[in-house]
């Protein structure tokens, strides 16, 4: 598959800004500062983890969009750490059989996803790229669908913040897996933890 050989192209760059710490993905950035760290993982959990009034979607499905948007950037870093994080949050609710869901997210589809989470990626594909393109159509499209207002909220938050992290971690080219497996140990510790705990290494080959 393109998406393969694509992955295994950037896992072989090396990073092109220099003194960076030797830690792969956005671990690069957080590496920098204690206050990076800080706020860049307490970010991840406020949109990702915690409880977020009013909101209906599911912590597997926040991730799901961020595996959207870091897609829909090329991200594959992003796109491969939250693919599995939402993975290990479906294992949880027993929702494994969903798990294609994830690999049709990466490739850019929204195949087999309800009506409310099709308007929600929607939404974070459109901010993602250019939010000034975002419409009212698309935003009562996903309310028709179910999605509650921080719903919405939540998919521009998500899609707003993912872009950032993914330009963090593809402008300083920081390391890449060349594999999904790599991924899959974090996965867990962020299923029971949340992003506030410090990551394990994941491997660069």
């Amino acid at each position: 598959m393109a998406r393969d050989e694509d992955r295994l192209a950037r896992a072989r760059q090396e990073p092109i800004v220099g003194s960076l710490p030797d830690a792969p993905g956005i671990v690069a950035a957080m590496s920098l500062t204690p206050g990076l760290a800080r706020h860049l993982r307490g970010l991840a959990d406020e949109l990702l983890v915690h409880d977020f009034p009013g909101a209906t979607i599911n912590r597997a499905e926040r991730e799901m969009l961020a595996t959207a948007v870091s897609a829909g950037n090329d991200c594959f870093f992003c796109m491969d750490s939250h693919g599995a994080h939402a993975y290990a949050l479906m294992e949880r609710l027993g929702l494994e059989d969903q798990a294609p869901l994830i690999d049709e997210l990466k490739v850019g589809g929204s195949a087999g996803l309800d009506p409310k989470m099709r308007a929600l990626v929607s939404i974070a594909r459109v901010v993602g790229a250019n939010a000034r393109e975002l419409t009212e159509a698309e935003v009562a499209e996903a309310v028709n669908a179910g999605a509650t207002d921080a719903d919405v909220q939540l998919a521009v938050l998500i899609a707003a913040a993912f872009s950032m992290y993914n330009r963090m971690v593809d402008g300083f080219r920081a390391r890449t897996a060349p594999s999904v497996d790599a991924y899959r140990g974090r996965a867990k510790e962020i299923a029971d933890g949340g992003y506030g705990i410090p990551p394990a290494p994941v491997a660069s080959s």
